[in-house]
């Protein structure tokens, strides 16, 4: 994973333009459809509970594919000059030169989740986001405990050249050629399309009757592989690790279905995504980059605090 280098500019800004002191803070993510997603906006949510002086909208396109949907949203927030922006990018360079833009009308951007591109270095103030790439190789990890050294391994994907996904599949597909003689299958990119998942592991599973081990990247795309995987009879005949926490994979989880599921601080993206954009319109240092974290949920912790409190 390429090296965070983010400069903290809050009071750059302030000085070029002077930040609004209250007023809404736009938290945009890469769709609504999902509830990872709405788990971002309860933190947010939580946020502005806890304090009187600014409001928020939450919004985000249809799907995470719809990346010029997620653009027109940003422009539109600029447009109407919103105190702040939150935003999870769906396309690390489509979304640079909008977020360049917000610096410009001197509107504070925290990103979480995804990073932008090396283009946007210095128009945004934080990034709150999983260590990606630590998180696939914790799943890698995984992956080779409980599968062992050979044999074949699919990899199902999401949306192709998102800073999340480069990170994730990336590095825990780097981990498995370093630590192990497994050969991967794929990648396969559903589109972030639960559908799209369960039709293309089907034709996986059905073209690699030898498979195993298999890896849904995200919520929509595991959900897919999980039920491809229950509809193919082939619960716990292969290594199944997921990513995120929503009801279907915990049930996957507890089911056997899913060995475990890597769970990502979805709500303390939200919630410290408010928080830092308020202490940016106060004047206040931020951190360039917050680790929000991830953990390993399997049938042993799932009813553990640990695992409770990011689950969704």
């Amino acid at each position: 994973m390429r090296p965070i280098k983010l400069a903290l500019v809050t009071s750059t800004l302030a000085l070029a333009a002077g930040f609004a002191q209250a007023g809404e803070i736009a938290v945009i993510v890469k769709t609504t459809s999902s509830n990872f997603w709405q788990n971002v906006n309860r933190g947010a949510e939580a946020a502005i509970a806890a304090q009187g002086e600014h409001s928020f909208t939450f919004d985000g396109p249809a799907t995470e594919s719809a990346v010029a949907d997620q653009v027109n949203l940003v422009e539109n927030a600029i447009n109407r000059g919103v105190a702040g922006i939150v935003l999870a990018p769906s396309d690390p360079e489509a979304l640079a030169p909008a977020v360049k833009r917000a610096y410009e009308a001197a509107i504070p951007v925290v990103i979480i989740d995804s990073a932008l591109a090396d283009s946007a270095e210095g128009t945004y103030q934080s990034f709150l986001s999983t260590d990606n790439c630590a998180a696939g190789e914790e799943v890698a990890k995984r992956m080779i405990e409980k599968a062992g050294t050979e044999g074949k391994v699919a990899i199902m994907s999401y949306v192709a050249g998102v800073g999340s996904e480069i990170g994730r599949v990336g590095c825990f597909s780097d981990y498995l050629a370093a630590n192990s003689q497994l050969e991967i299958v794929g990648p396969f990119y559903s589109q972030s399309q639960m559908a799209n998942a369960l039709n293309q592991t089907t034709d996986i599973l059905a073209a690699n009757p030898d498979l195993v081990g298999i890896f849904g990247a995200n919520e929509p795309t595991a959900v897919g592989m999980g039920r491809a995987i229950v509809q193919a009879g082939k619960a716990g005949q292969l290594v199944a690790l997921g990513f995120d926490g929503n009801a279907d994979l915990q049930q996957f989880v507890r089911d056997g279905v899913l060995d475990a599921t890597a769970v990502q601080g979805s709500f303390a993206m939200g919630e410290k995504g408010i928080e830092t954009i308020i202490r940016i319109l106060g004047d206040d240092a931020v951190e360039p980059f917050v680790n929000t974290g991830v953990v390993l949920v399997d049938k042993d912790n799932i009813d553990t605090d640990t695992a409770q409190n990011v689950l969704y």
